[in-house]
């Protein structure tokens, strides 16, 4: 039977990750590398009671607690639970990263008042970078890359251990899942595709759902222009997001969880089509309403 607890998986000695199943909605993946001295963190988790159970699962490995937490982008799910690792941690992230989650505050609450959250402080990153850090766990290398311009949001890091072979891609991958780029760019998500092909990376460790290959870069690729051609034929016949989404056949792409993300998706492809900035604000509570529509009349659930 497929996982349905929190797990860790060692990819190599010195490295895990921690996949929460099944990916969906607020259920994302983190991971950390430690040398048994110390110990840096990729990414948190959404609830206080899941980033509790990431530290102790941390810990279980005989891993001393992080010194260093990199957040591949600034929402939530990978990030509300920041704070629970300081004053240990120094929080590091991509500049944008800083300012978008400054900005969002608690944005998971409004969405799901319902779910509870616990005692979450917002946690920026303190430390920011540009283009390209380097940090060293011992005497292993961690590379930090922006992926340029815009795609999953305007400030994401993916994760790069080069002599490992292994890479953790923030959501510019979701495995089994839908992609999710109404708060990026579609054709920046498609660009970011070959940064992450060019680290030639044999292990994948995704946003959301099982750790995976390069393949995942195809399968991303071939829904992305999916849905740019899509947005292309419903924009020149002047449908709204909606109308374009519900007249489609998703075949293959059904079979993803979230499927009601392509309307969202279609709002930022239309965005793009009308000339906007590629990571310019959508309206949520539009976006949101339509996913909602898309889902059966019913809003989207958080899973934390």
């Amino acid at each position: 039977m497929p996982a349905t607890e929190p797990y860790t998986v060692e990819l190599t000695p010195h490295v895990h990750a921690y996949v929460q199943p099944d990916g969906g909605w607020c259920l994302n993946n983190a991971g950390f590398v430690s040398d048994g001295e110390s110990t840096l963190l990729v990414d948190t988790a959404a609830t206080e009671r899941r980033a509790r159970a990431l530290r102790d699962a941390l810990l279980a490995t005989g891993a001393p607690l992080p010194r260093t937490v990199v957040n591949t982008h600034h929402h939530g799910d990978h990030t509300y639970g920041n704070g629970l690792f300081l004053p240990e941690a120094v929080v590091v992230g991509h500049e944008s990263c800083r300012s978008e989650l400054l900005a969002a505050g608690r944005q998971l609450d409004l969405i799901w008042p319902q779910t509870d959250f616990g005692d979450i402080r917002i946690t920026a990153p303190a430390v920011t970078y540009d283009d390209r850090l380097t940090v060293h766990v011992g005497d292993i290398e961690v590379r930090l890359i922006h992926p340029g311009g815009v795609a999953h949001t305007t400030g994401d890091t993916v994760v790069h251990l080069p002599r490992q072979g292994i890479v953790f891609t923030g959501d510019l991958i979701f495995q089994g899942g839908t992609p999710f780029v109404p708060m990026g760019s579609l054709s920046g998500s498609l660009r970011a595709l070959g940064v992450l092909r060019s680290l030639d990376a044999e292990t994948v460790v995704p946003g959301h759902g099982p750790i995976t290959d390069p393949s995942a870069y195809d399968a991303t690729e071939r829904y992305l222009r999916y849905v740019a051609e899509l947005a292309e034929e419903g924009h020149a016949k002047g449908r709204t997001p909606l109308e374009t989404a519900q007249a489609a056949d998703l075949g293959a792409f059904a079979e993803l969880r979230e499927s009601e993300r392509l309307v969202a998706n279609l709002h930022r492809a239309y965005a793009e089509l009308d000339g906007l900035p590629e990571g310019s604000p959508l309206d949520p509570v539009a976006v949101f309403a339509d996913m909602a529509a898309m889902n059966g009349g019913v809003p989207v659930a958080c899973h934390a």
